[in-house]
C-alpha cells in the first residue's frame, strides 16, 4: 500500500475505507483479518441486493416479500431475516455479535445451495476481538449509504476487490500468490477483448481475470450474458474467495474446487475456451509431475518433473478453442530456459505457430515479489476473420522501463502505459478500423518488433523480447561528445578520489584494532 500521509489527499473512498478498516485489525495477522472483512463486505452486499428486491416486492400489493421464490426469479440470494444488516447492525455493540454474524453465515449458506460451504463462519471465536468487529460492521455500513440502490453492486465489488489487493499488500508474498495486480490483468484483458464466448481461468484464485473480463466487456458496450465464465481453484480458501467475488460482482460464474488441481483433476476436461486469462504459481516444482508422465496435453514434449512451468501453458493450449486466444504470465527466464527438455517443448511452440506475442513487464509489479515477469500470448489460428493473417510472425514487445513507483517497491502500470502496450499489439494485429482506432505499426527500437518465424529460429528459439527489439535510440541533446566525455570524466575521477579516501579509512581502522 501507498503511504498514508504522502497518498492521502488522492485516496479513493476504496482506499480510505481500507485503511480504516486495517486500523481495527490491530495485532490481528492481515491473512485471517481478511475473510473477517471480506466476509463482512459480502454479507453487506447480499443483504442490500435483497433489499432492493424486499423494497419492490412490498409496495405490489400481490406479491409476498418474504417468499425466497420471489427472490430466485430476480436472481437475487435469500435473506433471512436474523441474517439481514440491519439487524446485525443493530447488534453490532453485543458482546453476542461474533455468534450471529455465524449464524447469519450459516442460515444464508442453508436457503442458498450455491453458497453452501463458501461463506466464513468462525466469528464467534475467542481470538476476534468482539469491540473490533462491532466498530468494522459499522464501518461498512457506511458503504454506499448515499447512493442509489442500484450503484450498490458496483460500490460493494470495487470495496471487494480494493481489500483484496490491500489485504495481499499487507500479506506480502503470500497474498500476492492469490492476487494478480490489476494492471496485469487489464493487459491481458485489453489485449485478448473477451467480448463474446468462453472465458477460462485452470487457477483463478480470487477470481480478478473474470472482473476485469466482465469490466472490459461493459466498457466497451457488451452485455453480460455474451460471455460465460469457467475456472478452477485447488486452494479451498482462496476458491471461496472467488465465489464470494462473484457474487458480489453479479457474475454467473462455473468455478470448480477440488484440492488435487487443474493438472491431476481437470475438472472441465472437454472445455475448449475462446478465451483464457491465467497467471499461473511461478515455478512450481511440486506439482506432481511424475505421476503425469504421459498425458493427451503434452502434445508438445513432457514438461519437466521438477517446475509447472511449461505443464501450464500445455495445459492452457490444450483447452483452446479452434479459434481460441490466451494470455499467461510467466516468471522471466521461461521463454528461454532450455533445461529439462524445455526448449523442445517451445520450439514446437513456434513452429507450431502458436505464439502471437510476447510482452516482457517491468520487475516490482506483484505484491511483496521483485522477479519480473513476461506475458505469453497464444493463438490457435493466426488467420481469423476481422483481423490481418499473421502466420509466421510474432510480436515483440519489451515494457520493462514503463511503469510507476507508488511506493518504495511496488510498481503499477499506468493507464498510458497499458495503451501503449495493447495499442502497438492490436495496430500490428490488423484488422477492420485497426489503424484508425490504433494507429499504423511500427517497429520501434527499444520497445517493439514483429520478427518472423526464421528470425526467432536464428536466436535458437529464445523467445526473450530483449533480444529482438534492439537498443532504444537515443535523441540527440546537441551537446558536442568531447563536452558529455568531460563530465563523465570528471564524474569518474570523483568516484575514484571518494574510493581511495574510504579505502584508507578503513586500513587506518583496522591497523587501530
Amino acid at each position: 500500500m501507498a503511504d498514508a500521509n504522502a497518498q492521502s489527499a488522492n485516496l479513493g473512498f476504496e482506499a480510505k475505507l481500507f485503511l480504516a478498516a486495517d486500523k481495527l485489525r490491530g495485532s490481528m495477522d492481515a491473512s485471517e483479518y481478511k475473510h473477517v472483512a471480506l466476509g463482512l463486505v459480502f454479507l453487506k452486499y447480499i443483504s442490500d441486493a435483497f433489499n432492493t428486491i424486499f423494497e419492490k416486492l412490498q409496495a405490489d400489493e400481490l406479491a409476498d416479500e418474504e417468499d425466497s421464490e420471489e427472490y430466485l426469479a430476480e436472481r437475487t440470494f435469500w435473506v433471512p431475516k436474523e441474517a439481514r444488516w440491519a439487524y446485525l447492525q443493530a447488534n453490532a455493540k453485543q458482546p453476542t455479535i461474533g455468534k450471529l454474524v455465524d449464524d447469519a453465515m450459516l442460515a444464508i449458506e442453508k436457503s442458498n445451495t450455491s453458497l453452501k460451504g463458501v461463506l466464513p463462519t468462525n466469528y464467534a471465536r475467542e481470538a476476534l476481538n468482539k469491540t473490533m468487529l462491532g466498530e468494522l460492521i459499522d464501518l461498512i455500513s457506511t458503504i454506499g449509504m448515499n447512493e442509489e440502490s442500484d450503484k450498490y453492486k458496483d460500490i460493494l465489488g470495487r470495496v471487494y476487490e480494493y481489500f483484496l489487493g490491500g489485504f495481499a499488500g499487507a500479506e506480502g508474498k503470500r497474498g500476492g500468490e492469490y492476487f494478480t495486480p490489476r494492471s496485469i490483468v487489464r493487459v491481458l484483458t485489453e489485449m485478448l477483448e473477451p467480448y463474446k464466448g468462453r472465458v477460462y481461468d485452470p487457477c483463478c484464485g480470487s477470481g480478478g481475470m473474470f472482473v476485469q473480463s466482465e469490466k472490459f466487456l461493459l466498457e466497451h458496450g457488451g452485455r453480460i450474458g455474451d460471455i460465460a465464465v469457467y475456472g478452477q481453484e485447488s486452494n479451498n480458501t482462496t476458491w471461496r474467495l472467488a465465489k464470494m467475488n462473484m457474487a458480489v460482482r453479479g457474475i454467473d460464474a462455473d468455478i470448480k474446487w477440488n484440492n488435487e488441481g487443474s493438472f491431476h483433476k481437470d475438472e472441465l476436461p472437454d472445455l475448449k475456451a475462446d478465451f483464457i486469462l491465467a497467471n499461473p504459481p511461478f515455478n512450481d516444482s511440486d506439482w506432481g509431475g511424475n505421476r503425469l508422465l504421459e498425458d493427451v496435453r503434452w502434445k508438445y514434449g513432457p514438461p519437466p518433473v521438477g517446475n509447472a512451468n511449461y505443464a501450464w501453458l500445455q495445459h492452457i493450449i490444450h483447452h483452446l478453442a479452434p479459434n481460441g486466444t490466451a494470455g499467461v504470465v510467466m516468471p522471466n527466464g521461461a521463454e528461454g530456459s532450455n533445461k529439462s527438455g524445455e526448449d523442445r517443448i517451445r520450439q514446437s511452440f513456434i513452429d507450431s505457430d502458436l505464439v502471437d506475442c510476447m510482452v516482457a513487464l517491468p520487475s516490482n509489479l506483484f505484491y511483496g515479489v521483485q522477479i519480473p515477469c513476461c506475458l505469453w500470448f497464444f493463438a490457435k489460428n493466426k488467420n481469423t476473420e476481422g483481423f490481418r493473417n499473421r502466420k509466421s510472425e510474432v510480436l515483440f514487445i519489451d515494457a520493462r522501463k514503463l511503469g510507476t513507483l507508488v511506493d518504495r517497491v511496488r510498481r503499477e502500470l499506468s493507464a498510458e502505459d497499458i495503451a501503449q502496450i495493447t495499442n502497438t499489439y492490436h495496430a500490428w494485429r490488423g484488422g477492420e478500423h485497426a489503424i484508425e482506432r490504433h494507429g499504423e505499426y511500427e517497429d520501434e527500437s527499444g520497445f517493439c518488433y514483429s520478427a518472423s518465424l526464421e528470425d526467432i529460429k536464428t536466436n535458437d528459439y529464445i523467445l526473450t523480447p530483449g533480444r529482438f527489439v534492439g537498443a532504444e535510440e537515443e535523441l540527440d541533446d546537441g551537446v558536442p561528445f568531447e563536452e558529455k566525455f568531460a563530465i563523465l570524466k570528471e564524474k569518474l575521477e570523483k568516484q575514484f578520489s571518494e574510493g581511495e579516501r574510504l579505502q584508507q579509512l578503513i586500513e587506518a581502522k583496522l591497523e587501530f584494532n
